[in-house]
């Protein structure tokens, strides 16, 4: 009868064999402590910069130039790792350099001659591109745009709505109509059109520079709440550009917006839709100003919905625009310029 084969003779048994294994794992032991300690970044992920960004302004986009020393944007909006400056001298050592439209000079000569590889510029404006000159000169200059617009690389509103849970609708007090604050009035402009027919069927209270009836800062807002309408016309029609007409003169101030500027759907990417009278709604002046005369006060607080839910946030310090970049940086492309500056902004 044949006899079994014998057992494999275990590996611990033989000569060496433990030194071995035991050296096995003390190369295993200190390899996984040095990536505990030293944990390696993840596939894909933005490198986290060690130091915080530094962001130069070229051209401060307001007459007056704010404090923007310390750490501002920690101090004022929350945002860490962010650090502005006006001096140009630190050119070499800036993250991002931020371009505003009104202050670039008239010809590339102007702007600096050579930038670090890493740096990124970065080109300004919140207004429309009807009101935009000399874009051609600028293709292929700037890594990133900052603008009014929803597919720009970092948004900037003129103002949101922020959720509020108060729940409490507040309408002030109503003695006239209809309100317009009004500073360039130019015939050719098409809320001067809008507004010529309209006041054939109802009386406008108009303020402003342009009516020789200019409102001090503080008394805007106070003027327009005591109408129960007020015309939010901006002043050249364009994909999301929607302004402070909207969000100060009119929301903010406690009155309904008519509005005229891009379709009634791109508003409603901002605000509800029944939060606002739009002229495209109606097929003539005179049908809008039936509308607005004849309005019953139940229907009218049907417009003031929106408060039981959100707040106006208005957008107008650019101290908190410009922090904003920091906070957009780990997410934008890098390396990238625009080809043509001008052909994207009035697309």
């Amino acid at each position: 009868m044949p006899q079994p084969l014998p057992l494999p003779r275990p590996l611990w048994g033989r000569p060496g064999m433990k030194a071995v294994v035991a050296a096995g794992v003390l190369v295993a032991t200190l390899w996984n402590l040095r990536c505990f300690l030293h944990p390696p970044e993840a596939s894909g992920a933005a490198p986290q910069p060690t130091e915080p960004l530094l962001v130069l302004v070229w051209e401060w986009p307001s007459k007056q130039v704010p404090n923007v020393s310390g750490d501002i944007c920690h101090e004022l909006y929350g945002i860490a790792g962010c650090w502005l400056t006006t001096e140009r001298r630190l050119l070499a050592r800036a993250d991002v350099v931020v371009f505003p439209h009104g202050g670039l000079p008239p010809a590339r000569a102007g702007l600096p001659k050579e930038r670090p590889p890493a740096q990124s510029w970065v080109w300004v404006s919140l207004e429309s591109p009807s009101n935009t000159r000399a874009l051609a000169g600028w293709n292929q200059t700037f890594n990133w745009v900052m603008t009014y617009r929803q597919d720009s690389d970092i948004f900037i509103p003129y103002g949101k709505l922020v959720p509020n849970l108060s729940a409490t609708v507040n309408i002030p007090t109503k003695t006239n109509l209809v309100s317009w604050v009004i500073s360039n009035y130019h015939r050719a402009q098409k809320r001067a059109e809008v507004y010529k027919n309209l006041s054939r069927y109802l009386h406008v209270n108009i303020y402003g520079k342009a009516n020789k009836k200019p409102l001090c800062k503080d008394c805007l807002l106070p003027t327009t709440s005591k109408s129960k309408f007020y015309l939010a016309f901006e002043n050249s029609i364009h994909q999301d550009y929607i302004t402070e007409k909207l969000w100060r003169n009119a929301l903010m101030a406690g009155t309904v917006p008519v509005v005229l500027g891009p379709p009634r759907a791109n508003y409603e990417q901002f605000i509800p839709p029944d939060s606002f009278i739009h002229v495209d709604d109606f097929g003539s002046p005179a049908e809008l100003a039936t509308f607005l005369k004849t309005m019953n006060s139940s229907r009218y607080r049907q417009f003031f919905a929106w408060q039981k839910r959100f707040s106006v946030k208005l957008y107008a310090d650019w101290r908190e625009r410009i922090c904003t970049i920091c906070t957009a940086y780990p997410r934008l492309p890098r390396g990238r310029l625009y080809p043509d500056l001008e052909s994207w902004f009035n697309r």
